[in-house]
């Protein structure tokens, strides 16, 4: 049984970096621990780390060593296999690959990169080490400025080849033209056999573009101004040796300015077209020849009030631009954008479960925070809902929009004036793109009348007239609930700013309740270490009667079925089984058997004390012939007071993480969150939110 996987090439400039944050991605939502392995690096200077490690393990927080993720560099392997020592090198990849595996899941190990000569040997290596570590095979291949002949003989030539001794589980083809993906596609699907999976990865733009950060490495650069947007992204550059007016003419979205250092005039008149609305955004400005502007310029520059990366490098323009244009562009920790834009890439063209099913080939009880919210994420993705968040001004509720947005998880509409959140999103340096999203302000809402008129109708009876159901809806919860109501959106979260009363009475009054429930209660995803429990409630009754218990555990129980755990329920108190006396005991023991009453199948203890709930040893002791003591899943508090605490206690000691409340019982789902709720709180409600809405 394989407890890894290897991703190999057989050319420089694959694109296998693509590949391997998306597996990384993919493999978190799947398993408990994910190591990474790189046995052959490349030769770094001044101990600087490889490139490639230092990437994945800082972007997706992976408990390891560096000394750890590799055993040589590449000219360390060289040296050996000159001196007959080629078994010593398996031999030392073999040793640290098996400690990794007794300390992950699952490990992902990257070859290497054939950016040098000596490939046949490199190959040879590639396949010795993935066949040794008896490691099933994905290989990547790129099809950059070949044809699609070239390109089905080239993975032809690499599948037979690693075919030999090893299994290949994947070829994935990279940057190939979008015109020719679906072609391309039928052709190695001809020409491969079955057994293999398939995918095609097209051309990416923004991660072939060179990053100014690059460009100071290769071209040695100092940097003058702006380092801190070291990281921006050059689409194209272009050369400013005519005068300035013609110059204008020529600049591009996010091109990279070249110039003497001399040329006072096409800085300045560069810099201030960036900031210009009637010219394009540059990513930098690069003066050649070793020259600096003189004091009187670098001080103007100094004052402008939005300054892009000015980097000075030697050597003349032409040789200069030359050299710009070999860059290869790669991707590196700093660089979140294109981090994000590969994974992104990476789930959109590959069949992400079948190559699941088909890598992760154990089975594990452990259920990790990781697993749990990569499966919220796609489930989300799958239906995508819109969600409304009443709390528009809050810099909490921006961040979190911005990164759903960037995730194209769901539609938002934030409720406020466009003005103010505009000036909000500048002032507090949020990347969020208003075009993406919906904004709306009640009183400029043309469903405004519409609302009243709905609310005056629901309320009346309650002697709510029209001019007072104008001025409710004048409210933003009253005016997201209503959104809900109508239909205009999916679901509401809100809560950041507001009370827990002031975001449920709007859906108390008109949303209402499902058929069948009478009380609306409230879980929270208790994100532990190894495992994700439920605890409710924790928000909302705060003394439940009998029944209202029973309810409140068989809703919570359908929610953790819902959201993929097997509910396995305690009825927590401070006695376990039949030794307890007393009212609050009695209270639990009564739930308890209305609950396995109304629904018989349902795997529910009570009452029970909560180490007997957690812990296999003590469970067994204390009930040894229940199938939920020691394991449950779903844990029930008597009461408001016990359950808000102990989450709190959870959360705080254990650092679990703790999404929610999510309400339930609703018609719709509308969501309240902590007012001292985080941007990750309100993004993983939001998810929630539209996964409830999407089996309403």
């Amino acid at each position: 049984m394989s407890k890894g996987i290897y991703v190999a090439t057989i050319e420089p400039n694959s694109g296998k970096s693509v590949v391997v944050l998306g597996l990384m991605r993919m493999l978190l939502g799947k398993t408990a621990k994910v190591g990474y392995f790189r046995p052959i690096i490349e030769d770094t200077e001044n101990e600087e780390k490889d490139n490639h490690i230092n990437t994945v393990v800082s972007y997706f927080d992976i408990n390891i060593d560096y000394k750890n993720t590799y055993v040589y560099t590449r000219n360390e392997v060289l040296n050996l296999y000159n001196q007959g020592k080629s078994g010593h090198v398996i031999d030392e990849i073999i040793k640290k690959y098996k400690k990794l595996e007794k300390r992950f899941d699952f490990v992902l190990v990257e070859g290497t990169d054939f950016s040098h000569e000596n490939s046949s040997l490199e190959l040879d290596i590639n396949i010795l080490i993935s066949k040794n570590l008896g490691l099933p095979v994905i290989i990547v291949m790129q099809g950059n400025n070949k044809t699609l002949e070239e390109i089905v003989d080239s993975v032809q030539l690499a599948h037979d080849t690693y075919k030999e001794d090893v299994d290949v589980l994947s070829i994935m083809t990279n940057k190939i033209e979008s015109d020719f993906v679906s072609t391309l596609k039928v052709q190695l699907q001809n020409r491969i056999p079955n057994s293999t999976d398939i995918s095609v990865i097209p051309k990416i733009k923004s991660l072939a573009n060179p990053t100014i950060k690059e460009i100071v490495k290769t071209l040695n650069g100092n940097v003058l101004f702006g380092k801190e947007l070291i990281n921006n992204q050059s689409e194209s550059f272009s050369v400013g040796a005519m005068q300035l007016r013609n110059y204008l003419v020529h600049l591009k979205e996010n091109a990279l300015v070249i110039t003497p250092g001399d040329r006072a005039d096409l800085i300045l008149g560069a810099l201030q077209a960036n900031i210009s609305k009637n010219y394009p955004k540059i990513s930098g400005i690069v003066l050649t020849g070793g020259l600096i502007p003189e004091d009187p310029i670098l001080k103007l520059i100094e004052g402008l009030s939005s300054i892009v990366p000015i980097i000075s490098v030697q050597g003349g323009t032409f040789a200069v631009t030359n050299e710009i244009g070999k860059i290869k562009s790669k991707i590196y920790a700093e660089n979140i954008d294109k981090i994000q834009t590969s994974i992104a890439t990476f789930e959109k063209h590959v069949n992400t479960e079948k190559l699941a099913n088909d890598l992760i080939t154990f089975e594990s009880d452990i259920f990790t925070p990781r697993m749990f919210q990569y499966n919220l994420l796609q489930r989300a993705l799958k239906n995508k809902k819109h969600i409304v968040l009443p709390e528009g001004y809050d810099e909490r509720v921006l961040r979190a929009t911005s990164r759903l947005i960037d995730a194209q998880v769901v539609d938002i509409t934030l409720i406020g004036e466009v003005d103010k959140i505009k000036e909000r999103i500048v002032k507090l340096d949020i990347p969020l793109d208003i075009t993406k999203i919906n904004i709306v302000s009640p009183t400029k809402s043309p469903y405004f009348e519409d609302y009243a008129q709905t609310f005056y109708e629901l309320r009346k009876h309650k002697n709510v007239n029209l001019q007072m159901a104008r001025d409710m809806m004048t409210d933003v919860s009253y005016f997201g609930t209503m959104m809900i109501y109508k239909g205009h959106a999916d679901g509401m979260v809100s809560g950041a700013v507001h009370t827990t009363q002031h975001t449920l009475r709007p859906a108390l009054q008109f949303i209402k309740t499902k058929p069948g429930v009478n009380i609306v209660s409230s879980v929270f995803f208790m994100c532990l270490e190894d495992r994700v429990s439920i605890f409710g409630d924790c928000a909302i009754n705060p003394n439940p009667n009998a029944e209202q218990l029973a309810e409140i555990a068989i809703s919570s129980a359908k929610t953790a079925k819902d959201f993929g755990i097997e509910p396995k329920v305690a009825m927590l108190s401070y006695s376990s089984g039949a030794s307890g006396k007393g009212a609050d005991v009695d209270k639990v023991r009564t739930a308890t058997e209305i609950a396995k009453h109304k629904i018989p199948n349902l795997k529910i203890e009570g009452p029970i004390q909560y180490d007997a709930a957690v812990d296999l040893r003590i469970g067994k002791s204390k009930l040894p012939e229940s199938e939920v003591a020691g394991q449950a899943s779903v844990l029930i508090f008597p009461d408001l007071n016990t359950g808000n605490n102990t989450y709190k206690a959870v959360q705080r000691e254990t650092g679990a993480l703790a999404i929610g409340p999510m309400l339930q019982g609703l018609n719709k789902p509308v969501n309240d969150l902590s007012r001292g709720c985080t941007s990750d709180d309100i993004y993983s409600t939001v998810i929630i939110t539209a996964i409830q809405a999407q089996d309403l």
